[in-house]
């Protein structure tokens, strides 16, 4: 395994991390989470993604289980607050200085750990004043539950005024969690030359494209039985974008590429969000151990330009680069409020 430095703090994160969005609590049994999790610390893994919406909190605690009697200090655990957790009370969402503080308190207490690494915005919050947030944000670092505060799919604006209080505050805003593959590319012309800017890193999420890029789906055929899309709580609404024929016949099209380098479709597509030097670890989820095998195989990989040009001529049009579709992730008012 590669480390980068999150961001230009000094704090090194695997470049391929372990997340468990769609997997811990809800699609993969117990035993199983255990066993991935066990897989990615053997290939030297030491970052882990979750938050506290993820199968409304059991995620959070499933990977607290997994990691106990680990050496805390040999992991770097990132966990984010915004998305309604509970029973969905008018408190339980949003960026308030209440539902931060409540919500650092009971994640630490599922993750069974004392501090998080990263604690991070899920989105940005229209119904709160950012500068409530901050300086909610604020107590948590100075209270030391968290290290570094982190933000996800916000704009270039949204965190050039983030970075601006953080810097006030005198706390590390220091990472972006942005969605970011071959075919979702909205964060390059606004949002990582703002983190240039501003030193922060980005830890990019759904590097293969919700399944995808690892071309188990084929143009003209029905998805896989078991796979993403077709399970509703597995995402299905998200990959269902990319389920056309155009899509698939371009992916199996990047097959000849990959074999060229000696990678699989996914390792593929890992090594390539790896190959934006603002891009400071790339998250991979799994329900087989063996999937975190595989994926660590991306970390390291070089790509040469002649390849990462294939590539966009293979892709051509199908590619995804509108910056405004990073606003369009965040909500303009609270979900369930």
């Amino acid at each position: 395994m590669d480390f980068r430095y999150l961001g230009n703090s000094g704090l090194k994160v695997s470049e391929i991390s372990y997340g468990n969005w769609l997997t811990h609590g809800s699609q993969v049994e117990n035993e199983r989470a255990l066993a991935c999790v066990k897989a990615a610390l053997e290939a030297g893994i030491t970052t882990f993604d979750t938050a506290d919406v993820y199968a409304n909190t059991a995620a959070e605690t499933v990977l607290g289980e997994a990691l106990e009697g680990q050496r805390r200090e040999s992991l770097e655990i990132l966990t984010k607050v915004y998305w309604p957790t509970g029973p969905g009370g008018p408190n339980d969402v949003g960026l308030s200085r209440k539902h931060i503080h409540e919500s650092i308190n009971a994640s630490l207490k599922r993750l069974k750990t004392d501090y998080v690494d990263v604690y991070q915005a899920h989105r940005y919050d229209t119904e709160t004043p950012l500068e409530e947030t901050m300086e909610a944000f604020a107590d948590v670092v100075r209270s030391g539950k968290a290290l570094y505060i982190g933000t996800s799919e916000w704009t270039a604006d949204q965190l050039r005024e983030g970075h601006r209080l953080a810097r006030e505050l005198h706390i590390p805003l220091v990472s972006n969690q942005p969605q970011y593959s071959m075919l979702w590319r909205t964060i390059e012309a606004e949002v990582v030359p703002a983190s240039e800017e501003l030193g922060i890193g980005q830890v990019v999420f759904s590097p293969i494209a919700q399944g995808v890029l690892t071309g188990k789906y084929k143009p003209g055929e029905q998805p896989p039985a078991g796979s993403r899309a077709t399970d509703d709580k597995g995402g299905s609404d998200m990959i269902s974008r990319y389920l056309n024929d155009d899509v698939l016949t371009r992916v199996q099209e990047l097959k000849p590429i990959a074999d060229e380098v000696g990678l699989s479709l996914s390792q593929l597509a890992i090594a390539w969000v790896l190959q934006n030097p603002n891009v400071s670890s790339a998250i991979t989820g799994a329900s087989r151990p063996e999937q975190v095998t595989e994926n660590v195989k991306a970390a390291g990989v070089k790509l040469e330009d002649g390849l990462l040009k294939q590539i966009d001529e293979v892709l051509g049009t199908i590619v995804e680069r509108d910056p405004a579709k990073t606003a369009q992730n965040s909500p303009q008012t609270r979900p369930g409020s």
